[in-house]
């Protein structure tokens, strides 16, 4: 067995999140796991499974999503692949749908594992408040808020939900998944252009995201820009350890992944190692936002 990267891009649009799903008693969702594997399955003449270094959820972009499969050596062994895993890009860029695209596909280093040697994910939410709307050739990727905002109060919230904490509020809650994530930045900038006005984007970058956060975390920084919420409620919520009903979400297709960071190769197995391990809640010894542990 040999186990393989693929660098996967998509436009969330027309699917149903990255997780193959199937209804019970309906037919199978178009997911991007399923949309690969199937293409992988074709062409390799294996049952491929994908590991994700961030399952997204529908409706959700990504332009620099990665994943893991492990193999038989002897897949790679036809003529149109000649155990070269590179030339797999070519291959699936023929049977798959335009609105998803691997753009490279190698073997991985001793120790990777997409998911569990990932040091951080980064994620970019676009959303204008313009009256107009989102510009037509940007629609499928920029949300549109309802309210005027103060993005220095947006980037004051924000800048508060930098460290380590636990989340709770802001997530979906999964069984024996804990919601304490360190973010590393959120930073809000104002893109607007003469085409583009009122054009805001935010970068978040943290280990690990538990479901539905980004979009929890950007609408209720929305909120308080808008003055729809106070900033003492919001901050707040970090207390909180349950999902908290207040917090909405923002749109999903604002979302785009950009990028999954990785350790030097010497370093994966250990990262993925220590990843794996649940986190506490005495994980978290926080002054003014930032850990001390």
């Amino acid at each position: 067995m040999v186990r393989l990267r693929f660098d996967v891009a998509y436009d969330g649009t027309d699917f149903h999140g990255w997780a193959r799903q199937k209804p019970a008693g309906g037919e199978e969702l178009r997911t991007v796991q399923g949309e690969l594997e199937d293409a992988l399955c074709l062409i390799l003449r294996y049952p491929v499974e994908l590991t994700v270094a961030g399952r997204t959820d529908a409706g959700v972009h990504a332009s620099g999503q990665v994943a893991h499969a492990d193999i038989p050596a002897a897949a790679l062994d036809q003529r149109s692949i000649e155990g070269d895993p590179g030339r797999l890009v070519r291959r699936l860029a023929k049977i798959l749908e335009p609105d998803v695209r691997v753009s490279a596909v190698a073997f991985a280093p001793p120790g990777f594992d997409a998911r569990f040697s990932a040091l951080t994910r980064t994620y970019r939410y676009r959303v204008t408040t313009a009256a107009g709307g989102a510009l037509p050739t940007r629609v499928r990727d920029t949300a549109v808020w309802p309210k005027k905002v103060e993005l220095d109060a947006v980037q004051e919230f924000a800048n508060t939900l930098v460290g380590l904490h636990d989340f709770a509020a802001f997530c979906k809650a999964r069984p024996f998944a804990t919601t304490i994530r360190e973010i590393k930045a959120f930073e809000w900038c104002d893109v607007s252009t003469a085409e583009e006005p009122e054009l805001y984007e935010a970068v978040i970058v943290a280990d690990a995201f538990c479901w539905h956060m980004v979009r929890a975390l950007v609408s209720t920084s929305l909120d308080v820009g808008s003055g729809k919420r106070d900033a003492d409620w919001a901050v707040g919520l970090l207390g909180e350890r349950e999902r908290s009903p207040k917090v909405r979400l923002a749109p999903a297709h604002g979302l785009t992944l950009m990028g999954v960071d990785y350790p030097e190769d010497s370093e994966l197995a250990v990262r993925a190692a220590h990843t794996a391990q649940r986190r506490d809640a005495s994980e978290v010894h926080t002054v003014t936002g930032h850990p001390t542990e």
